[in-house]
């Protein structure tokens, strides 16, 4: 039997929660789409793994006691870039759907001691705040101290992509006298102030050591230029790009440097009606990835050397390295669904951060006390 702290992940994905939880034995793991669970058995052959909707798992279904479980639900109808159906609607409402495993294994004394909820930081005013007073309410109900964390993965990793995370724990872990910075944004604070009052009583202010200075930029984890495919026609995408942006090349080209930059296409409103623009970043980080058939489309990499400018799509072996994962992991071998899979998942260092600062300190001494 592990002496180790063991996990349950749910909506895993291709199993990178897991990846960053060094420490804990996933004991098992669960999700609906066919493609990202054969990637999920791919590179974690030895985890239990049942690809099946959460509703359609009972507790009898789920081994042992574990000290965590871990759950990425769908972000969809909560994502700011969504339609903003909230909770009450059917992706996200897979919440519940977990939910109701907790409560069953709380009800056999197999409740987990920590819970970790991840999701888009659109859930703190989703519902106009109701669908994070609500799962906040249910961890407060259920005994658990509960806080959440706003972890943006450019503190680890060339990429802006910041998540919410709700930490609900029985028991002690590090945490502050009030919010800080860089874990304890504005808009939580907010979210926090609105909570009802049963729930602020159940808060805590999680505390997480200070991220360290990243030193990896976009250009570090990008493939060789002799090694991929460049758009014939670059100035056909970079003709969408507004006065600011084409400035911004503009810039890049003038600095006689080699430039790296980052590129999506968006809608934008303009003097009344809807245009397509390509909008650049040459701050040595990439967009937040989405899923190809996200609100957005697939992202560029942009190069602005010697004169000229050249325009490609990222791969999804770069949009992997993005997300902290190395080389020796299994992508699908469509890049649809390698950027698909990329693009739902989270940050392994980000994880990381998250286990070693307060999910192992948070279960130290378990063994004793169950």
């Amino acid at each position: 039997m592990s002496i180790r702290p063991t996990a349950y992940e749910f909506f895993a994905g291709g199993g990178l929660a897991g990846l960053g939880m060094a420490g804990l034995d996933t004991i098992f793991a669960n999700d609906m789409d066919a493609a990202k669970a054969r990637a999920f058995v791919a590179n974690h052959p030895g985890t239990p793994f049942r690809q099946v909707d959460v509703w359609g798992l009972t507790v009898e279904d789920l081994p042992g006691r574990p000290d965590l479980a871990w759950a990425s639900s769908p972000c969809q109808d909560v994502s700011l870039a969504g339609a903003r159906g909230g909770l009450e609607a059917g992706r996200s409402g897979a919440f519940w759907g977990f939910w109701r495993l907790m409560q069953g294994l709380e009800a056999e004394g197999r409740g987990p001691r920590v819970v970790v909820l991840e999701n888009v930081i659109g859930l703190l005013t989703s519902g106009q705040g109701r669908d994070f007073a609500a799962v906040c309410t249910a961890m407060a109900e259920a005994g658990y101290a509960v806080g959440a964390l706003e972890m943006d993965a450019a503190h680890w990793l060339p990429q802006s992509r910041p998540r919410l995370f709700v930490a609900a724990v029985k028991g002690e872990a590090p945490r502050a006298d009030g919010p800080s910075a860089p874990f304890h944004s504005a808009r939580l604070i907010a979210a926090h102030a609105r909570l009802p009052e049963a729930v602020k009583a159940a808060w805590a202010w999680w505390s997480l050591p200070q991220p360290p200075r990243r030193n990896l930029d976009l250009a570090a984890v990008l493939e060789p230029d002799a090694a991929v495919a460049w758009l014939d026609d670059p100035e056909a995408i970079l003709a969408l790009a507004a006065p600011l942006h084409q400035a911004r090349i503009a810039a890049a080209l003038g600095s006689g440097q080699r430039t790296v930059g980052a590129a999506y296409r968006r809608v934008r409103i303009e003097h009344g009606r809807k245009v397509q623009r390509l909008e650049i970043r040459f701050d040595g980080l990439a967009g937040c990835l989405r899923t190809p058939a996200g609100g957005s489309s697939r992202q560029y990499v942009v190069v602005c050397d010697q004169g000229r400018v050249r325009v490609r799509r990222l791969t999804g072996r770069e949009a992997a390295r993005l997300m902290g994962v190395s080389n020796a992991y299994r992508l699908p071998a469509s890049e649809s669904a390698a950027l698909k899979l990329m693009g739902d998942a989270v940050a392994v260092p980000v994880v990381r951060a998250l286990t070693e600062g307060l999910l192992l300190p948070a279960l130290a001494g378990r063994r004793a006390a169950a």
